[in-house]
């Protein structure tokens, strides 16, 4: 599938129709979900036949995106229920099956290595500090080729820190620096749209080292 065809799709995905500010709701739009995952499996062949999860997966635009290309099993977890339903929604009117499961990611009780690649637009903190870090703990423990998520670039250097000192990531790499459209859609906001600079990040593992810091860090 050619990257504007991937774009277009997506462009047919319903958002959320009354987002939630404590959970930091915003749509990853088509434009940065369709290079997100066209990147992910045309570049490194991440996607295809593996077993994808989309971790926070909204209105479940990174899975479906997964499942268009290739992916042999998509998983999207939220804890969001009104989400969820939007989700499935929108995998039935583009005709691709994705698994759903209302929950928190940090609550998620999977042991070792049971998804080959992780997805993600995480809430990126701005309303409780260290919510993009816990998602990101969680998908080290679970993937075991690769991990993919979205972080404002202001972050940059805590990222890489955290990644490769306290998960073990053997290395984390910023694949490009994109543009994130947040459009009106909380009282506070006094413009019709704002774009916010956001890092498209690469995790993988050496499998020992993810093995044993996964005995280390996975209670």
């Amino acid at each position: 599938m050619k990257l504007k065809q991937l774009e277009s799709l997506l462009g047919r995905i319903q958002q959320f129709s009354n987002p939630k500010l404590d959970l930091e709701q915003y749509p990853t739009g088509p434009h940065i979900a369709s290079r997100m995952l066209y990147t992910a499996e045309n570049t490194f062949g991440d996607v295809n036949g593996k077993v994808v999860a989309d971790f926070g997966c909204g209105c479940g635009t990174l899975g479906i995106a997964s499942a268009f290309l290739g992916a042999d099993y998509v998983i999207g977890i939220d804890v969001d229920l009104q989400s969820l339903e939007t989700a499935s929604q929108n995998a039935e009117n583009l005709e691709v099956d994705v698994d759903l499961i209302q929950c928190d990611v940090k609550n998620l009780s999977w042991r070792g290595q049971v998804i080959d690649t992780v997805v993600m637009n995480p809430p990126f903190g701005t309303r409780k500090k260290g919510s993009d870090m816990e998602f990101l703990s969680v998908a080290f423990k679970v993937a075991s080729q690769a991990v993919y998520s979205l972080h404002k670039t202001s972050t940059r250097e805590h990222i890489k820190r955290v990644a490769l000192r306290d998960f073990c990531a053997s290395s984390a790499e910023v694949l490009c620096e994109l543009r994130f459209d947040v459009p009106q859609l909380y009282k506070f906001h006094k413009k019709k749209e704002v774009d916010i600079a956001v890092d498209l990040w690469r995790y993988i593992f050496f499998f020992y080292l993810g093995s044993l810091c996964k005995n280390i860090f996975f209670i």
